[in-house]
C-alpha cells in the first residue's frame, strides 16, 4: 500500500515522500491556450503528474503499483491507469488474490464502472476456474443492491461460460423470480441458463416445463410483460411449434376470460393468427366478447377484431396496431 492515508487530511504529498525524490513529475499538456481548463484538485493533479512520469518511463515497480492504487481511488474510470496496473501486476508476479480483495472494495463503491469490470474479468482469467464461485458470489452481492446492473449480469454470464459454476444458476434464477416476477433481468438470465447450461439438456428438453412455469407466472400477473416475452423466446425460430402447442392458446384463452389485463394475451394471439393459427370456437367467442365491451370495434374477422381492440385499449401504440391491421395476411374466423 502507499504511504498516504485514505483520509485526505493525512495525505503526504508525493513531493514530500523520500521514495519519490528521484522522479520528476510530468504535468498534463493542455496546450498553450486551453479553452476550458479543468480545475483539478491539487492532490489529484500531483498524483497524475507522477503517474505520467512513471508511465512514460514504463517503471514496473512496487511503488508504481502503489501509485496506481492511489490514482484508481481518485478516479476509478481511468482506463490507462488500470491498463498500466495490469502490466505492473504481471511484471511483479503479485498474488492476485490480494488484488481481487482490492477490486472488491473498489467495485462495491463503483458498481457501474466499466473499467473496473474489465479489470475484474482480466483478473478472473488469470486466476482461472478457481475464481468462478467467488465471482458468482460477488455478482450476486451486487445484484442484491441493483437487480438490473448490466455489468454484473454480463460478468456473471461470462464467468459461467468461461470458468464454470452452472450447478446452482438455475436455482438462483428461480429465487430471483420468486422475489420479483417483474425482474426482466432474471428472466433473461433464466433463458440464458436454459439455452446455454451444459447441465439442463437445452431448450428442446426444457421447453414443456418452462412453458408451464411461465404460464403460472403470467396467470398470477397477466400485466407483467416479462414472462410473456420469455414465453415467446421459448419458441424462438420455431413458429410451427408455437402455434401447435395447445398450452399457448389455452393460456391466452384463460387470460382473456378471467382478467382485464389482456393486452399481452391479445398481442400474442394476433401473432399466432398471423402465423397461421386456427383458433377454436371458444377462443373466437372470448375475443368477440371483448369486442362488444370495447367501443368502436366493428364486426369483422378475428385478427382485425384483435387489432381494433388493441387500438382502443393501447392508445400509445394505436398507430402501430392500425398498421398491423392494414397489413394482416389471410383472414381468420
Amino acid at each position: 500500500m502507499s504511504s498516504s492515508s485514505d483520509d485526505e487530511g493525512d495525505r503526504i504529498p508525493f513531493s514530500a515522500r523520500p521514495e519519490w525524490s528521484d522522479i520528476r513529475p510530468l504535468p498534463q499538456d493542455d496546450g498553450p491556450n486551453p479553452v476550458a481548463p479543468i480545475a483539478y484538485r491539487d492532490d489529484f493533479r500531483e498524483t497524475m503528474d507522477y503517474f505520467r512520469a512513471v508511465y512514460v518511463a514504463d517503471e514496473r515497480s512496487r511503488r508504481a503499483l502503489d501509485l496506481t492504487t492511489e490514482a484508481v481511488r481518485m478516479n476509478p474510470g481511468n482506463y490507462t491507469v488500470w491498463q498500466f496496473r495490469r502490466l505492473v501486476l504481471e511484471s511483479l508476479n503479485v498474488d492476485l488474490h490480494g488484488e481481487r480483495d482490492f477490486v472488491d472494495k473498489i467495485a462495491l463503491q463503483n458498481s457501474k464502472n466499466y473499467q473496473i469490470w474489465h479489470h475484474r474479468r482480466w483478473l478472473s482469467q488469470k486466476l482461472g476456474p478457481e475464481a468462478a464461485n467467488n465471482e458468482l458470489e460477488f455478482t450476486k452481492q451486487i445484484l442484491a443492491l441493483d437487480a438490473k446492473n448490466y455489468h454484473a449480469w454480463s460478468h456473471r454470464q461470462w464467468v459461467l461460460q468461461s470458468l464454470g459454476g452452472w450447478e446452482n444458476e438455475f436455482r438462483f434464477c428461480c429465487e430471483l423470480l420468486e422475489d420479483d416476477s417483474f425482474n426482466n433481468s432474471a428472466w433473461n438470465q433464466r433463458y440464458f441458463v436454459v439455452t446455454r447450461s451444459p447441465l439442463l439438456g437445452g431448450l428442446q428438453a426444457m421447453r414443456d416445463s418452462e412453458v408451464r412455469y411461465t404460464a403460472e407466472a403470467i396467470l398470477a400477473n397477466p400485466h407483467n410483460e416479462s414472462p410473456w416475452r420469455y414465453l415467446r423466446g421459448l419458441y424462438k425460430d420455431n413458429t410451427d411449434q408455437l402455434i401447435s402447442d395447445n398450452q399457448v392458446s389455452e393460456l391466452c384463452l384463460k387470460v382473456l376470460k378471467a382478467n382485464s389485463s389482456y393486452l399481452f394475451a391479445l398481442s400474442l394471439l394476433l401473432d399466432l393468427l398471423c402465423y397461421g393459427f386456427q383458433p377454436l370456437e371458444e377462443l373466437c367467442t372470448a375475443v368477440k366478447a371483448l369486442r362488444n365491451s370495447e367501443p368502436g370495434t366493428a364486426d369483422s374477422n378475428l385478427a382485425t377484431t384483435v387489432c381494433l381492440i388493441l387500438e382502443t385499449m393501447d392508445p400509445i401504440r394505436s398507430n402501430y396496431w392500425s398498421w398491423r391491421r392494414s397489413n394482416l395476411p389471410g383472414q381468420v374466423c
